[in-house]
Parts: structure tokens; C-alpha cells; sequence
């Protein structure tokens, strides 16, 4: 028998990383929310790597943050080692990247959830969204209870009906060994639904005291922390930090797993699930890439207060007797006693092609969908949809325009944009690559590029907001000082381009002409500037990039305004393609599946050519 319970104006279900963004978001936005979660000791676990950011993740974090999201400021709260990626290279693929402590991060997370205003946590699974005249109008739990809601936001991760696997060993649970949640895939395929099944994995846990670390190469963190969350100060944040470790595979290895492969659920079809291509199990390593020799591992600590290491690089769902035999032969594992098998995980994710630009199905009004749910791995990816799908859930009931950010704006538009019209059939990993305009979409601008946005939205206090006001107004004065500075071939000049390898001087030139060489920089010529002010460091390190790559920067932008000419053509929702005379059938059946909102967003559909997009355009002009 059925009992209706008090109402909500949104229902998070699930709370990992962005069941928790989406969830502070409607409560932050001043929404009665509530969350369920398996399990309430699960809030923002961390089932697999056990650290935020990387390549590109790491401008994830950074925009979370900027709009006002709580990833950033968690990870500065509970990290045990920092570093910043990809330095050789330029600014546009520098990626911040934090280890963490894997169960002070999920305590911190549960603190602010359970200390948010109007946000109410609950502990049950979700078996059904109730949906009336394709309308939200609640959700029920497997006990049969029914909590009325305006919206409801799915966050449900690798948990739809999971299964566990490594050798013949198949286990009906959710990460960790936590509940699965068997009942919610029944109630999307009866609303239509398209669902599929994805896969990942982890690998195993060994016990420190059993690693040689004498055979594996330190690496330790940065000197200089950068924080993740705009808020932090440096200074602030310092802290002892723990080392981890690199060693590799070698032909032993590869000759285990080869020798075993038929014993391997991924090659025995035991699992029907795809994976990702872009973090594929070592088992898949050694198959694809038959030429390496090798391939990188790295041990990782999981916390301060635990022995667990993380096998970073080692994934997989090969028996466990094989497990141990192809772990002991890398260097430094000879004698690692296994703590936690490796396994894979199958679960049921949607096909996010069914989704709008603000995570809504376009189907079914008031639900929302983020994370892996939506076909996207990694914590980075999903806490992004999840304040996205917050912030337009809230959007909605509060009758405001809805917040969508377009590939030229962010790299959480790249992501959206690309699941949603692209689609995935593979777990979906942001890469710097994916992102056309990635110049302008640096890890260390996202506060200039999103934190007004966040403040529109809510999110953002006025405190901050004006703190970036006064950040802009130093950087823009600061640029334009340097670029009418004039400097002579004297002597202090040319004995500092001597130091660093430059040409000297032979007339003179502006200090922005001199920070243009690659040799130099803004902070290297600082001696020779005499009426340089104090500046804070970040607004040094823009100055420096505003100078150094401004033609680049220029030639992004006049890209961009191209862009948003197509993204700014709307498309009607009630148009009927098959009016638009001259379109390929191919492109009529394209644009009739996943109906665009935008010429840009049709120009991106796999089938639709330029000519099609030409033939849309004139169409619309005339109508």
C-alpha cells in the first residue's frame, strides 16, 4: 500500500558527484530539495581513481567552481598531494590534478549536504518518477513511498542494475560492494526510454607495506599549490604532502595476460557491456597495443589513514589467481599482498541524445538526467552535468531562463553539447582536444569566464562577484601599461635577454613585444620594469597570457563570432523538416530524431552535411 509524503520542489536520486552539485544547487537556489541515496555512507564516493582533475577534468572542476559549485573547494579541503599537468606545454592544456584522500573527501562532501539549507538527505532506493500527462509529478521507493515533487534529476552513476565481474565471479551489486539499484530501469523503459549498458572498471588494492618502492620512481607534488577552487588562498592551503609512485609492465606481464585472455570476461563475452576507449583495461592494453613493451603504472595512496595504494593504469576483470600472477610481475610489486580485487562494473545508462541542452528529457517535462547515467565517466564529467542540471531544474520551477553553455563558453558546453548531439557508445572522457576554442577555455580563466554567469544564476555571492570585477579592471590596466612601455638596449635590458638565451636589442621596443619571445615572460622581466605595481599572482599569470598569445587569442575570437552566428539561429520546435525541400533524407531522418535547437547544434549531427545546413538556413530565412 502506497503513503504520499511531504512534497519537495525537486528530488535528487543519487548521491554521488553530481547527484551532490545538482542537489546544492536546487537547495543553494532556495529550493526544497531532497536526495536519496543507496546508502548514505556512498555520498560522493570515490569507487575508482582516487584523485579530481587531470587533463582537461581539471578545467571541469575550475568551471564547476566558477559557477558556484562545491568540487573545488572539497578536493582543496582533502587533498594529499597537488600538481599541475602538462607545464612543457602551453597554457590552454595546463590541467591542475589533486590526489585526495578518498574518505575524508566523502565525509567533507556529506558535512555541506547535511549543513545546506533546504536540502533534506534520505536513505532508500528510487523505483519509479511518476509521470502524468508526460509531467513529473513525484517519485516512489521500493518501500512504496511517494514523495510529489516539481522535478526530479537522475544522478543514478554505475548503480542501474550493476553487476560486479572479475573471472567467473558475478556479483549483483553497485560499487564497493554497495546495493545495486535493480527497480528504476523498469520505470524508464515503460516512459520509453532509450536505455543501454556501459561498462567500466578498477583495479585492485594492494597493501603499502608490501610494495619495494626502491624499484618505482617518486613522484612527488608541486612546491607551489594552485588551488581549485577560486575562493582558496595558496598560502592557505599548504600542507605535508604524500608521494606516489611510477613503475611499468613489462613483456612478462603482457605474456599473463595473453596466455589467460581467454579466461577473461571482456574476451569470453561474459561482459556485453561497452567500455571506455580512452581508460581501457589493462587486458585491452596489452591487446590493442601488441607493439608496446611496456605500458605506466602508478601506485597511488588512497588516504593518510590507510595502507590501501591504488594500481593506477591496471584495471581489470581478469581472475583473481591471474591477478596476482600479472601483478607480481611489474617491479616493486613482486610480494604485493592484494587487498581489493580488481572487477568491472556493468551498468544501464541512457542514450543522452534524448536530452535538451539544459539535461532535461526532451520527452518528459521536469525530468533531468546527469552524469554517468547520461553514457559520461569520471567523477569531473558528472559533478559538471550535475550543477547544470540543477541550476536549469531550479531555473524551471522558478519560471527563469535556463542556463546553457555553448562550446565557445566553456568546456562543460563541449560535454553537454557533445552528448547530446553527438551521443556516445562508449563511456564518454573530456579531452582538451574536443574543445574547438581550448585557448580560450583555459583551466586558470574559468573564474573570468563563468563566475558572472554564476552570479546571475544565484550561485555566486556579491562578495566574490565583485572581488572578479576588481581582478578584470587590474589584469585590463595591467595589459594595457605593458603595451606602452617602451624599453632601450640598456644595459640591465640586454643582460637579462642574454640570460635567457634572447636576441639583444638593437632599437627599442615595448615590454609587450619582449614578452611575446618564447624565451620570456612577464615575471622574468619584472627587474627591469620600474613602475610595475603589485599584483596578485593570478592576475600576473593573465597578463602574461593576454600579452603573449594575443594574436592567437584574436584569431579565437573572430572564430567564435562565426559560431555564435549558427548558435544564435533558433530553430522552431514545431518545425516539420520534411517542408524543407533539398534536404537529404538522411538529414531529414537526422534532425526529425534529434530535433536541434540551433542551426549550430544541426550543423554537429553525424549525417547532416554543410550543404543540408544551407538548405536549413534559406528555409528559416523564409519562414
Amino acid at each position: 500500500m502506497s503513503y504520499t509524503y511531504e512534497s519537495y520542489d525537486v528530488v535528487v536520486i543519487g548521491a554521488g558527484h553530481a547527484g551532490c552539485e545538482a542537489a546544492l544547487a536546487t537547495a543553494r537556489l532556495g529550493l526544497k530539495t531532497l536526495i536519496f541515496t543507496v546508502s548514505i555512507d556512498s555520498i560522493a564516493m570515490m569507487p575508482c581513481n582516487p584523485n579530481v582533475g587531470g587533463s582537461s577534468k581539471g578545467h571541469l572542476v575550475r568551471e564547476v567552481d566558477a559557477l558556484g559549485g562545491e568540487m573545488g573547494k572539497n578536493i582543496d579541503k582533502t587533498f594529499i598531494q597537488t600538481k599541475m599537468l602538462n607545464t612543457s606545454k602551453g597554457p590552454a592544456v595546463h590541467s591542475l590534478r589533486a590526489q585526495a584522500d578518498k574518505k575524508d573527501y566523502s565525509r567533507a562532501m556529506r558535512k555541506v549536504l547535511e549543513n545546506t539549507d533546504n536540502l533534506v538527505i534520505k536513505q532508500n532506493e528510487v523505483a519509479e518518477v511518476i509521470v502524468k500527462n508526460k509531467k513529473v509529478t513525484g517519485v516512489r521507493t521500493i518501500s512504496d513511498a511517494i514523495y510529489p515533487c516539481r522535478a526530479a534529476i537522475m544522478c543514478t552513476g554505475t548503480y542501474l542494475k550493476a553487476r560486479c565481474i572479475y573471472g567467473d565471479v558475478s556479483q549483483y551489486t553497485g560499487p564497493n560492494g554497495l546495493a545495486a539499484a535493480n527497480h528504476l530501469t523498469d520505470c524508464l523503459l515503460a516512459l520509453g526510454i532509450e536505455v543501454r549498458r556501459f561498462k567500466t572498471g578498477t583495479p585492485a588494492r594492494v597493501d603499502k607495506r608490501t610494495i619495494d618502492f626502491s624499484k618505482m620512481a617518486e613522484q612527488k607534488g608541486d612546491t607551489n599549490i594552485v588551488p581549485f577552487s577560486f575562493t582558496n588562498i595558496p598560502e592557505e592551503l599548504e600542507r605535508e604532502q604524500v608521494s606516489c609512485w611510477l613503475t611499468y609492465t613489462n613483456m612478462e606481464t603482457h605474456k599473463i595476460i595473453m596466455d589467460n585472455i581467454d579466461r577473461s570476461p571482456l574476451y569470453s563475452g561474459n561482459i556485453k557491456g561497452t567500455g571506455p576507449r580512452y581508460c581501457p583495461s589493462i587486458e585491452d592494453k596489452v591487446m590493442r597495443f601488441a607493439d608496446k613493451e611496456r605500458h605506466q603504472v602508478f601506485i597511488e595512496p588512497e588516504g593518510n589513514y590507510t595502507n590501501e595504494m591504488y594500481v593506477g593504469g591496471m584495471s581489470s576483470s581478469l581472475p583473481e589467481d591471474v591477478q596476482y600472477k600479472m601483478y607480481h610481475s611489474v617491479p616493486g610489486l613482486e610480494h604485493a599482498t592484494i587487498v581489493r580485487n580488481a572487477y568491472a562494473i556493468e551498468y544501464d545508462c541512457i542514450n543522452p541524445v534524448q536530452l535538451k541542452a539544459t539535461l532535461e528529457f526532451k520527452n518528459i517535462d521536469g525530468f533531468f538526467s546527469a552524469g554517468q547515467s547520461n553514457g559520461s565517466s569520471g567523477y569531473e564529467e558528472a559533478a559538471a552535468q550535475g550543477i547544470i542540471a540543477g541550476i536549469n531544474a531550479a531555473m524551471k520551477i522558478l519560471g527563469k531562463k535556463p542556463l546553457i553553455l555553448d562550446r565557445s563558453q566553456a568546456y562543460i558546453g563541449v560535454l553537454i553539447d557533445d552528448l547530446i548531439t553527438k551521443g556516445t557508445n562508449e563511456p564518454y572522457r573530456m579531452m582538451t582536444s574536443r574543445a574547438e576554442y581550448r585557448l580560450l577555455l583555459r583551466q586558470d580563466n574559468a573564474d573570468l569566464r563563468l563566475t558572472k554567469i554564476g552570479h546571475d544564476v544565484g550561485l555566486i555571492d556579491d562578495e566574490r562577484y565583485n572581488k572578479l570585477l576588481e581582478k578584470e579592471r587590474l589584469i585590463q590596466e595591467e595589459t594595457e601599461r605593458i603595451k606602452n612601455v617602451n624599453v632601450g638596449a640598456k644595459k640591465d635590458i640586454q643582460k637579462i635577454l642574454e640570460e635567457n638565451g634572447s636576441t639583444l636589442l638593437q632599437s627599442g621596443v615595448t615590454m609587450a613585444e619582449l614578452i611575446r619571445r618564447p624565451e620570456l615572460s612577464y615575471e622574468k622581466l619584472a627587474s627591469v620594469d620600474i613602475d610595475r605595481p603589485e599584483l596578485p599572482v593570478d592576475v600576473k599569470e593573465q597578463v602574461n597570457i593576454a600579452i603573449k598569445y594575443e594574436g592567437y587569442i584574436e584569431r579565437q575570437l573572430r572564430q567564435v563570432e562565426q559560431f555564435k552566428k549558427l548558435e544564435n539561429k533558433k530553430i522552431p520546435l514545431d518545425i516539420d523538416y520534411d517542408d524543407v525541400y533539398s534536404l537529404r533524407l538522411e538529414a531529414k531522418q537526422k534532425l526529425k530524431k534529434f530535433r536541434p535547437e540551433s542551426v549550430g547544434q544541426a550543423s554537429r549531427i553525424s549525417g547532416v552535411s554543410p550543404a543540408d545546413v544551407s538548405v536549413l538556413l534559406v528555409y528559416l530565412e523564409k519562414n
